[in-house]
């Protein structure tokens, strides 16, 4: 019995060491499985987004024979409908597309820029020192709509009208709210209640709706409508870019008609860095990408297996390292269009090894960001989808999408059923900063999709939720090469995150050992318990193939969503 034991365990070792770091099963203690979920496999296509019906809608549209694209604007469009504090077609979109065929990876940026009117002059007249995080002054152009199109162009299979049919269906026949999306719903009340067309739009009867009850938007399956019918006119011209312009004028900022129709994303070069043998991948500057980056350069310096996961050790240089790569971040990010920003540099393993330099193994430092920026830590909590999505053939598709704050500015143009985001609210009012607000700029963004590959195993993965995302996404591919999780266990396994830009503060979850708790405060770390699954460390999602065509799929607990599968063809399954 003890010889089959041992043979057993030597099996599962060899099998370990033959298989892709990632996508090992951690062996099942006697106390019980190291994850609360198993991942989704599949050898077809799979759709994992934060709520159920956004990811069925995708899995759909690849039973209808459309791609990962296809599948991730049918997916997005229905969040939009279904989690609209956090996402819709007044907000921006990020993706990365991996084309199996070619193995190409693709890069799309398309988050808006500042509106003709929204200047440092227009604040100065207002009497505004510093930017707003709601209301007009806080817009900028919304992206998602252009970003869906140009992916479709490029991409797509299935006519555009087809990829949108379900999110009308559920903007008009309505949709049961969920438990999470329904807290973050009555969270926003006041906020909604601010102005007569925001109440009028998503507080039915005075109230947020609660889970369960049934919610419907007829004025954006109205503007849905006018997309599916002339795609980027019907956004960007027409009667919903007659009502944003109108509305802004009302609230005091000017909209030209161009600020819209000549809006456009942009392809983008993805950027990466290697980490023990993985190559991982961000989209460059305008976003904050370029700090997960920098982090886990720095973090490659250090022996993180060997110290052990959410050891104090492993803790302590992570939450150091993503000082040092926030602070280079915040120092230099801004509209590459306008200003020169060292990419190569802050991504040079040198550069890495002089921040590893600077880390005090025995105590933390509570000052090395740039103070010109500490407005950045009131920025408001973040609202967000991130979705992914993998086809039958393997391309796999890594899309973010949000409207920053929940709900984002708040303001909603009469008739059109979205909330605008508030990404002005991260410009920089400091004349001659890389991020300083000017008409036609981008400013620094949060919202960033990643993935991450070494071999024939590639993954597409992002956590949401503003400044944490960085941070996420390091502690995600920290957990697949350093400490050997599936993806599942990857995204299930307690995080810390820190908001703020200086001091020593820092939110954890409460699986972290209390005893490591004690020892990250005893060297100076102001340890804040942030709950089990709490929804401050934000919500992931992550695809996977592999060798052999199987693909695999995990989708956070910390959200309402899942990872839905592909169903094949089953006309002929019982013919003999």
């Amino acid at each position: 019995m003890i010889d089959q034991r041992r043979r057993t365990v030597l099996a599962l070792i060899v099998l370990a060491l033959s298989m892709p770091l990632g996508l090992i099963s951690q062996e099942e203690p006697e106390n019980g499985r190291w994850q609360a979920r198993s991942m989704v496999t599949t050898k077809f296509g799979i759709v994992a987004t934060s709520q159920t019906l956004a990811s069925a809608a995708g899995a759909h549209v690849l039973e209808m024979g459309g791609n990962a694209i296809d599948a991730a604007i049918a997916a997005n469009a229905v969040l939009g409908v279904v989690e609209p504090m956090s996402d819709g077609i007044g907000g921006d979109l990020f993706a990365i597309v991996y084309e199996a065929k070619t193995g190409k990876l693709y890069g799309l940026n398309s988050g808006g820029w500042a509106p003709t009117g929204l200047t440092m002059e227009t604040l100065a007249r207002h009497n505004i020192s510093k930017m707003p995080q709601a209301g007009i002054f806080s817009v900028t152009v919304p992206g998602a709509v252009a970003g869906w199109e140009v992916l479709h162009s490029k991409f797509g299979t299935i006519p555009l009208d087809r990829l949108l049919t379900p999110a009308i269906y559920y903007a008009e026949n309505g949709f049961p709210v969920t438990e999470i999306i329904g807290g973050q719903w009555q969270s926003a009340v006041k906020k909604l209640s601010a102005t007569t067309s925001a109440a009028a739009t998503y507080l039915p009867d005075g109230r947020a709706p609660k889970p369960g009850e049934i919610f419907r938007n007829r004025d954006v399956a109205r503007s849905l409508r006018l997309i599916a019918a002339h795609g980027h006119d019907g956004f960007y011209k027409g009667a919903t870019a007659q009502a944003l312009i109108a509305k802004a004028k009302e609230d005091g900022v000017e909209w030209k008609p161009e600020d819209l129709a000549d809006f456009k994303p942009e392809w983008v070069d993805p950027i990466s860095t290697t980490y023990r043998g993985w190559t991982v991948t961000e989209l460059p500057p305008n976003g904050q990408g370029i700090a997960a980056l920098s982090m886990l350069n720095i973090m490659e310096q250090y022996p993180m297996a060997e110290y052990g996961h959410n050891s104090t050790r492993a803790l302590h240089v992570m939450v150091e390292a993503k000082k040092l790569a926030y602070g280079d971040m915040l120092r230099y990010v801004g509209d590459p269009h306008y200003s020169k920003i060292p990419v190569t540099a802050m991504l040079s393993k040198e550069t890495a090894a002089a921040h590893a330099r600077a880390i005090d193994t025995n105590h933390a430092t509570c000052a090395i960001t740039p103070t010109e920026l500490a407005w950045l830590a009131q920025m408001p909590s973040a609202d967000t989808i991130y979705m992914s999505a993998i086809d039958r053939d393997g391309n796999i598709v890594s899309l973010i999408q949000s409207n920053y704050a929940s709900f984002g500015s708040g303001v909603v143009a009469p008739g059109t059923g979205f909330a605008l985001q508030n990404r002005a609210g991260l410009f920089s009012l400091e004349r001659g900063h890389p991020n300083q607000l000017l008409p036609h700029k981008r400013p620094l963004h949060t919202i960033i999709p990643a993935f991450m590959q070494k071999g024939d195993t590639r993954i597409g993965f992002g956590i949401m939720g503003g400044w944490n995302q960085s941070q996420a996404h390091a502690q995600f591919v920290a957990n697949v090469v350093d400490y050997g999780m599936n993806i599942q266990a990857a995204l299930e396994a307690a995080r810390f995150t820190k908001s703020t830009f200086d001091g020593c503060d820092v939110a954890m979850e409460t699986r972290v050992p209390a005893s490591v708790v004690h020892e990250l405060e005893s060297m100076g770390h102001k340890i804040t318990p942030a709950g089990t699954y709490s929804g401050r460390m934000g919500g992931g999602q992550a695809v996977m193939s592999i060798a052999g065509g199987t693909h695999f799929a995990a989708s956070d607990p910390r959200k309402d969503g899942a990872a839905v599968p592909e169903n094949p063809p089953f006309q002929n399954a019982g013919k003999p």
